[in-house]
């Protein structure tokens, strides 16, 4: 069978998508490379992130595109009781409902998670929130920068020099969709042995949490909060760049056995067995000797050859890239870490299955672009839809808001 049409992995799940911006767009664009007819069901205005450009294709923005593909695009106004009614005829015949409304949102609605339950006993009900329903900060708005302050990561990212910094990823809002994704998965095999549903929750502010590591796990050892130590590990050296002739390199040695075998691949054998150096906690205690040391090594190479040459040898080293060099390099070509079709590019998806294969089978779609094919499917009439887009209950891809 053709890659573009292989069914994948999540073939037959049926997905309504309510979620907007990124963390649960990302994961059912995960869903939907895999196989699933992934619904996204968008506000009278769209998804915002359709205007956080430039740049645009077709007055979409590359924000937008980057996270949407492999989507049927639907309008609908849930704050309307017309609107609210077709959600739940196709809620009557869907597997997934994701969600990232601020909390008491669908409760408003009378669309609350026990309504839901009860109604749809089989659905898997997820939502992305900023912090969850309860609590002191419970239906507080979430935005992955502020996460990224509240959760010590930006405490803990920087040098002295330049305090603390943002990372440059959206990685709370990544993160965040790839926990949701993996939920539901959970949730899903859990109903083939129940036979029941469940709501499944992912926040913001417990997933920076999470993956604060080894920070947190250091805390809870030590009780102290990590120091800036800007490219550098604060459990391992040598793990930080270093300048060559040409450009930067990232060298992360792991334990004692790799920096010996790292300090004779440089042709200077006698560091890995110099007292200052020998052992990891050597090597902190003498971090700045020894990286004069290797700096002096690495200064009289160009980057990819020393690079390429210690990979080969297993040694764990990299040029430091930007994306540019490390979409076009010639492993990532390779490996087909690109996808097209038509105006679209797009990095692929790194789950890679022997036989139920991911594939690009729709560009992301424009805004309500698939209103008459998917309510037909859900069995409304022309003369139905035709009424619902003249109540404003229902967009179509002329009536964006």
């Amino acid at each position: 069978m053709s890659p573009e049409i292989a069914p994948g992995a999540m073939s037959g799940l049926r997905v309504i998508d309510l979620s907007r911006v990124l963390g649960g767009p990302y994961c059912t664009q995960i869903l939907a490379d895999h196989g699933a007819d992934v619904i996204k069901v968008e506000p009278p205005r769209g998804d915002e992130t359709r205007e956080w450009g430039p740049p645009f294709h077709d007055e979409d923005a590359a924000y937008f595109i980057g996270v949407n593909r492999n989507k049927r695009s639907i309008g609908l106004d849930l704050a309307s009781p017309g609107g609210r009614a077709v959600l739940l005829k196709m809620l009557d015949r869907a597997d997934v409902l994701i969600e990232n409304f601020k909390p008491g949102t669908l409760e408003k609605w009378g669309l609350g998670n026990e309504v839901l339950s009860e109604q749809f006993p089989r659905l898997v009900h997820c939502r992305i929130s900023g912090f969850g329903g309860d609590g002191p900060r419970g239906g507080n708005p979430g935005y992955d920068a502020i996460v990224q302050s509240m959760a010590g990561m930006i405490a803990a990212t920087g040098s002295k020099e330049s305090g603390p910094t943002r990372i440059g990823v959206p990685l709370v809002d990544i993160t965040t969709g790839l926990y949701a994704a993996i939920g539901i998965l959970m949730a899903l095999a859990e109903r083939q042995k129940s036979g029941r549903g469940q709501f499944v929750e992912t926040t913001l502010f417990e997933t920076g949490l999470a993956i604060m590591h080894p920070h947190a796990a250091n805390y809870f050892l030590h009780g102290r909060p990590p120091a800036l130590t800007g490219n550098e590990h604060p459990n391992l050296v040598p793990y930080a760049i270093f300048p060559t002739r040409t450009d930067d390199i990232f060298i992360g040695v792991g334990n004692d056995a790799t920096f010996r075998k790292l300090a004779k691949e440089i042709g200077k054998p006698e560091l890995g067995t110099d007292p200052r150096f020998a052992r990891n906690k050597d090597r902190i205690a003498n971090r700045d000797a020894l990286s004069a040391e290797l700096g002096a090594v690495f200064s009289q190479h160009d980057a990819e050859p020393l690079c390429d040459r210690l990979l080969a040898a297993g040694l764990p080293a990299g040029p430091v890239q930007t994306i540019d060099k490390a979409l076009t390099g010639p492993h990532a070509v390779y490996r087909g870490d690109v996808i097209e079709k038509d105006w679209y590019k797009g990095v692929a998806s790194p789950i890679r299955f022997e036989r139920s294969k991911a594939s690009l089978r729709r560009v992301p779609p424009k805004f309500a672009q698939d209103t008459d094919e998917v309510l037909g499917e859900f069995g409304f009439s022309s003369d139905e839809i035709a009424s619902l887009v003249a109540s404003g209950a229902v967009c179509d891809h002329a009536h964006k808001r």
